[in-house]
C-alpha cells in the first residue's frame, strides 16, 4: 500500500539558515533518500519551493479568485513529500520517524493513498 508522507516545518528557519546549515540539512535528506531507495519503498517525492511561490485558486462570490501565497496562515508549511510503498501503516510510521526535520520541530503527516483498483 502507498503512503504519503507530508513534511511540515517552519519556513522561517530555512530563510535564516546559512549556506552551511542548508548544505548539512540537504545531506541529511540525501541520507534518508538513500535509505528508502535501498529498502525499495520509495515510490516518489519532491521538495517544494517556499509558500511565497504558491498560488491558490478558489471560488468566491460566484467566481474564481486567484491569491498569491498559501490559502491558510499557519505556523508550519508544507515543504515536501514522499510517497512510500509499505506493507502497512506501522512500516510507514517507522519511515516517517526517520525524516530528518522531525527532531528539529517539524511534523510528518502520514496518509494512505487511495487504491482506486480496489474500487473496481
Amino acid at each position: 500500500m502507498k503512503y504519503l508522507l507530508l513534511l511540515y516545518g517552519d519556513e522561517a528557519g530555512s530563510a535564516d539558515a546559512s549556506p552551511e546549515d542548508m548544505s548539512a540539512m540537504m545531506r541529511e535528506y540525501e541520507a534518508f533518500d538513500a535509505l528508502v531507495k535501498e529498502a525499495g519503498v520509495l515510490a516518489g517525492g519532491e521538495g517544494l519551493e517556499p509558500t511565497s511561490a504558491a498560488t491558490t485558486l478558489r471560488y468566491a462570490d460566484g467566481g474564481l479568485v486567484r491569491t498569491d501565497g498559501p490559502f491558510a496562515e499557519t505556523r508550519e508549511q508544507l515543504g515536501g513529500f514522499y510517497v512510500l510503498e509499505c506493507k502497512d501503516l506501522e512500516e510507514a510510521l517507522g519511515w516517517a520517524a526517520k525524516v530528518p526535520d522531525l527532531p528539529a520541530g517539524g511534523s510528518v503527516e502520514v496518509r494512505p493513498v487511495i487504491d482506486y483498483e480496489a474500487y473496481g
